[in-house]
């Protein structure tokens, strides 16, 4: 269940990056709001998470999780370059994601 938690606080730090794009500096009220709603939930999350997980592996796995589902939504949704070296380094982000939880113990 820890796992299924970390993996839904990684959406949800999508979710905050995305609204923090276009909350646009905090200019935009209601994304400014969402962006401060998907981070807090991110965080709580996280936090009960890591009750049963390791740190270092757990927020690992989250803030890759992030990063990687942020580019690939970025390069759908926002229309940014997806260029083979973009494409091939977020494909590591998740190679290294997969080899923390393979090797967690």
């Amino acid at each position: 269940m820890a796992w299924v938690l970390v993996v839904l606080a990684g959406c949800l730090e999508v979710a905050f990056a995305l609204s923090l794009k276009q909350a646009d500096g905090f200019t935009r009220l209601w994304w400014s709001v969402s962006a401060m709603a998907f981070g807090g939930a991110s965080f709580f999350l996280l936090t009960l998470a890591l009750k049963s997980l390791p740190v270092g592996t757990a927020y690992a796995v989250w803030t890759g999780l992030g990063a990687a589902g942020t580019v690939v939504v970025g390069i759908i949704v926002l229309n940014e370059p997806s260029s083979a070296g973009r494409l091939i380094s977020v494909a590591l982000v998740l190679v290294g994601i997969v080899g923390l939880k393979v090797y967690e113990s």
